[in-house]
């Protein structure tokens, strides 16, 4: 990094002027006319928060535990493909920057370095593994089971994906295939790497044979209508995780933020509830739990910090989330995360 890089846009900007068009495109762009893409972000600056005074409170703590790992702040590495494409070091350094945080990464299973050799490139990580599950079962459990052989703590199951979302930019650019000499190899099959099947016949017998399948939790990502998040809480998941794919999916779904109370009040605390999209300050992490997510987690902002400056980028995008949560947590009277409330927010 050339310049001190203040903020999460002027990441962007940088990784932008680095990063192959192309690829920028494939991680900047959602789907369709991007409605819900633009929505994630203009939601949170459509709420305010209204802090107290004279509180007392001191140094904020914004230390949290989900699944049984302690996190130091809450704001997770969100899974995202193809990190060889920001940075040649690719998912390892961003799971080094990661456990220097004291956070969770959640390694895609569309990551570009196989998640027994980023667990081995940094050791002392915490890693949670996100999972398509594939029609052919078998072909499945074994992705599983490296997982959990690799010593991640979770499956994180993405359920929105029954199809490919329609994503304008990557046809413009004919993005298709991933440069000479990168795979996935969390789809290795032999001497094969399978394509990722997105099936319309996955179903919630799926999730029932992933829970006979493996003892790691397994967290629902892509939930937004609360009817599947009650459903959910009946097939045993052991946390939701609010999600429209970062607008990569199904166009026009409501801001992740404005689903996220409706999800909370339909698990009614059984299971902890983390969102994602459009969180790109400390007072966004801070506006979602106060509507009731347990932890956030980030995305293309990670991404921008690696492909800015590897591992020092990520590291750095990481301190400004969690400098900016303190401070705004500080600015609000607030102590602790714990305490944050639906009575701090109002719309604006």
């Amino acid at each position: 990094m050339t310049a001190v890089l203040r903020t999460i846009g002027e990441f962007e900007a940088a990784a932008r002027d680095r990063l192959d068009p192309a690829h920028y495109d494939y991680f900047a762009g959602g789907t369709g006319e991007e409605i819900t893409l633009r929505a994630n972000e203009a939601a949170f600056a459509r709420l305010a928060l209204l802090p107290r005074v004279l509180r007392g409170a001191g140094s904020p703590r914004i230390g949290v535990t989900l699944l049984g790992s302690p996190v130091a702040m809450p704001v997770l590495v969100a899974p995202t493909a193809f990190h060889r494409l920001a940075d040649p070091e690719g998912e390892p350094a961003t799971a080094r920057a990661a456990a220097g945080a004291g956070t969770i990464m959640i390694v895609s299973m569309a990551a570009t370095v196989a998640v027994e050799d980023v667990a081995t490139a940094a050791p002392g990580a915490t890693l949670w593994f996100q999972l398509y599950v594939q029609p052919d079962m078998a072909f499945t459990e074994a992705i599983v089971r490296r997982a959990e052989a690799a010593g991640c703590t979770a499956l994180v199951v993405t359920v929105d994906s029954p199809a490919r979302g329609h994503r304008d930019r990557d046809l413009r650019n004919g993005f298709v295939d991933l440069p000479e000499g990168m795979r996935c190899d969390n789809l290795r099959d032999g001497d094969l790497v399978r394509p990722i099947v997105m099936s319309p016949e996955i179903s919630w017998e799926h999730v029932d044979a992933l829970r006979r399948m493996t003892r790691l939790p397994i967290v629902l990502k892509g939930v937004t209508h609360p009817a599947d998040a009650r459903l959910a809480l009946e097939h045993g998941v052991s946390a939701l995780y609010v999600s429209n794919h970062g607008g990569r999916q199904l166009d026009t779904v409501p801001a992740t933020v404005q689903l996220l109370p409706e999800i909370v009040a339909a698990v009614a605390g059984a299971v902890p509830v983390l969102v994602d999209g459009g969180i790109r300050r400390g007072p966004d992490v801070v506006k979602a739990m106060a509507l009731g997510a347990s932890a956030v987690a980030v995305g293309r902002p990670v991404i921008w910090g690696l492909a800015t400056g590897g591992e020092r980028g990520v590291a750095r995008v990481l301190a400004l989330l969690r400098e900016d949560v303190e401070q705004t947590l500080t600015l609000c009277g607030v102590a602790s995360v714990d305490d944050l409330g639906p009575e701090l927010v109002r719309p604006c």
